[in-house]
């Protein structure tokens, strides 16, 4: 992706982007709302992690589940969904699961995915719209790794990270937290 379009994309993801009351929400349904930005996000994900050659792309519910789906479409792979909470005993099946370190608002998660969705050979891309402790997506990449894949990377709209766990994720973005304003 050139690097005008690149910069015109960050435009307007802070174009429709706001923060919200006093707690400083983040109200990214703008992002979802346009249908240009709905139609780009997936292709501009799938770039930052192209070159891995994911076999399958990954995503954690809720915003996970939307834009996991538009990159999986753009690479022409499937989509795994790895859940908040999701038990084997709650649904008869073969799941894996793994507590998050304490997150955004210090808490664990319980993060569970169905281990038959991903094979030894697989290489799975985890993706996002936010990471702020990077608590839930390295749940997910020792979930992909539990069930025998390798994990390529993260892809997220908006990075909110530290270094080290930009590092530790392989965690490309289309904007940081700074360049939103």
């Amino acid at each position: 992706m050139p690097e005008d379009y690149q910069a015109d994309l960050r435009d307007r993801l802070r174009v429709v982007f706001s923060w919200r009351g006093e707690a400083n929400y983040a109200d990214v349904s703008g992002w979802w709302a346009d249908p240009g930005l709905l139609r780009e996000i997936g292709p501009a994900l799938a770039d930052l992690h192209r070159s891995g050659n994911p076999t399958l792309v990954a995503g954690i519910e809720a915003h996970g589940f939307l834009v996991g789906p538009l990159v999986a479409i753009e690479l022409g792979v499937g989509f795994v969904a790895i859940r908040k909470g999701l038990r084997a005993d709650e649904i008869g099946d073969d799941v894996i699961s793994r507590t998050t370190p304490p997150d955004y608002n210090e808490r664990g998660l319980a993060l569970g995915m169905r281990r038959r969705l991903v094979q030894p050979k697989d290489r799975v891309l985890l993706v996002d719209e936010w990471i702020t402790t990077g608590a839930q997506a390295t749940a997910a990449k020792r979930l992909i790794e539990d069930a025998g894949g390798d994990f390529v990377g993260a892809a997220v709209v908006v990075d909110a990270t530290d270094n080290a766990t930009r590092r530790t994720l392989d965690l490309r973005s289309l904007i940081t937290l700074h360049g939103l304003g």
